[in-house]
């Protein structure tokens, strides 16, 4: 695959093609690259399924030469405190770079399995000189689609390992897992379990993985009935906790591979009464504000999330000036921050 930056590809097929092909006429087929909203939507179908099968590309409107002053971010929601500290780094560094930025939610989304192409042709339309994508899993459609287009981008905290030469910025969650993990260990604890995110995400593997390593040093096995999925979820992670504490032996400890997630464990423990830290401890990890607002205020691996979207706007910035990252792959460190939510366990005190 092509990656932004690359020589160009062979001219496809004109405006005038792809008119024909849909049987409508050039200005409006014009309409619907540009993203212009007064199309029928069966015109649009039409026009956007030739598009796709005469695989058209579309020349961007920015002059690479001038000094951008837009670009688009697309985020997986804006319904969470972790999407609000995105923006508020992209905003900052936009600031400081001059410039404007557009937002849109959900848009990286597929519907049977066809990307959708509105968003895309609405990016060149309005002439956006790059684009950053957050917690985003692209189809190789879209990134083909990026690519001739010449259309420079960085993802934030990617879903899944990019494919090559594609910039990213994330979160050293390895290091992040080890942290939590040695915290308890330190504690007295060996009866630690972890309730991850998503089983495939990148992030989530990571973080497991630093709880097995963590223990492995330390001597402690890890145990497979310890070890949960909770997708990031909340309600879920409170169904996990719940059956970790109905195991014959549950765990005295319990790393959280989010925040988030954290809160339906508190919930489940609420339902249980048993107390935290006394009857169990929780470590959480991205240290958002709901992680102070809980009782007992949560100890947790705080990933630097504003920095993060920081450092890709302005890994953006020189990307659309023509210079390539030395790295494709940009970590920042993550540190533990202790709070109430962790003690010795009950049989050491």
């Amino acid at each position: 695959m092509v990656r932004a930056g690359s020589a160009s590809m062979t001219a496809g097929p004109t405006l005038a093609v792809v008119a024909r092909e849909a049987g409508v006429s050039v200005p409006t087929a014009s309409k619907v690259v540009n993203g212009r909203e007064d199309v029928a939507p069966e015109t649009r179908r039409r026009v956007t399924e030739a598009l796709e099968r005469l695989g058209y590309v579309r020349r961007p409107r920015f002059d690479a030469n001038k000094a951008p002053g837009l670009v688009d971010l697309v985020v997986h929601s804006l319904e969470s405190s972790w999407s609000g500290a995105v923006l508020h780094g992209v905003e900052e560094a936009a600031y400081e770079a001059g410039l404007e930025v557009v937002v849109s939610a959900g848009l990286t989304r597929t519907r049977a399995d066809r990307p959708e192409r509105g968003w895309l042709d609405k990016l060149v339309g309005r002439g956006s000189s790059g684009v950053l994508f957050n917690l985003a899993e692209l189809t190789p459609s879209q990134y083909a689609w990026l690519d001739q287009h010449r259309i420079p981008f960085v993802m934030i905290d990617p879903v899944q390992e990019p494919p090559p030469g594609v910039v990213s910025v994330g979160a050293a969650n390895w290091h992040g897992g080890v942290t939590a993990t040695e915290h308890l260990l330190a504690l007295g604890h060996e009866r630690i379990a972890v309730i991850a995110g998503h089983r495939h995400k990148m992030c989530s593997s990571a973080r497991v993985a630093g709880y097995r390593s963590a223990l492995a040093s330390a001597g402690v096995p890890a145990r497979p009935d310890y070890i949960r999925h909770g997708g990031f979820d909340q309600a879920m992670a409170r169904t996990r906790m719940r059956e970790l504490l109905d195991l014959p032996e549950p765990p005295t400890a319990v790393f959280v591979c989010s925040d988030r997630m954290a809160l339906g464990v508190y919930e489940a423990l609420a339902e249980r009464e048993l107390s935290i830290p006394d009857d169990i401890s929780v470590v959480g990890f991205d240290d958002l504000p709901e992680a102070r607002w809980v009782t007992p205020a949560l100890t947790t691996v705080r990933q630097p999330l504003s920095e993060m979207a920081a450092t890709a706007l302005r890994l953006l910035v020189r990307m659309m000036h023509g210079d390539r990252p030395e790295s494709t792959r940009t970590e920042l460190s993550t540190r533990l921050v202790e709070r109430a939510s962790t003690g010795v366990p009950r049989n050491s005190s």
